[in-house]
């Protein structure tokens, strides 16, 4: 029976891989973190959004990894072709992010408008965070795919690596509104990001692949 330390120290690098490629997938200019920031700027329904923003991410995550474990399950060369896939999808993803770093943007959020109820407001984070595309793309197909073939007792704490980094992200936007608007309103600030994203989405890509290769 292993000791808890040395279950912890297995764990522990699964539960970053689950934050980092969380945390470079969701910072980015876009319209939901820009909706983010707008509720954080008027401090209105901000814990709701947060929350809601948050939940919806941990959800879509473990249901990619919960269904991918299921399907990839008797299918040993179909969860390769997915995590070549998947790599190549991330040095893709890392090469774009830092292109932007060279022709870097903003993340504005407007501050109009009447103040609306915690029913609207919520329905707008949804429209924003559940009408995206990419959102299933991101969250089900790639980390799910990613998740799905870590050992089926580590899944978990990749699950909750993954989740924690949207629920810091989104809080961070939140409640740190007024700091941070200013910051990211600084194409500098989106250099940086945009670089470090693009350096690691390509160590998460190598990681990958060597363990693919492992597995042959």
């Amino acid at each position: 029976m292993s000791s808890l330390p040395d279950a912890f120290s297995a764990a522990l690098p699964v539960f970053m891989q689950g934050l980092a490629l969380s945390l470079g997938l969701i910072v980015a200019i876009g319209a939901q973190n820009a909706f983010v920031l707008r509720q954080g700027l008027r401090r209105e329904h901000v814990g709701s959004v947060v929350l809601f923003c948050a939940l919806a991410d941990a959800v879509l995550i473990a249901a990619g990894v919960l269904g991918m474990a299921q399907a990839l399950g008797e299918r040993p060369g179909l969860a390769r072709a997915l995590a070549l896939g998947g790599a190549a999808f991330l040095a893709a993803y890392g090469w774009r992010a830092l292109r932007r770093a060279r022709q870097p943007g903003q993340l504005r959020a407007a501050q109009g408008g009447d103040r609306l109820g915690r029913g609207a407001v919520i329905a707008q984070a949804a429209a924003f965070t559940l009408l995206n595309p990419h959102v299933y793309l991101d969250t089900v197909l790639l980390v799910g795919s990613i998740g799905a073939q870590q050992p089926a007792a580590l899944r978990g704490w990749f699950v909750a690596g993954a989740s924690t980094a949207s629920l810091c992200w989104f809080g961070l936007l939140g409640w740190g509104a007024r700091w941070l608007a200013p910051w990211f309103a600084r194409p500098r600030a989106w250099q940086l990001l945009d670089g470090l994203i693009g350096l690691t989405m390509w160590v998460l890509a190598a990681l990958l692949l060597r363990h693919t290769w492992a597995g042959f």
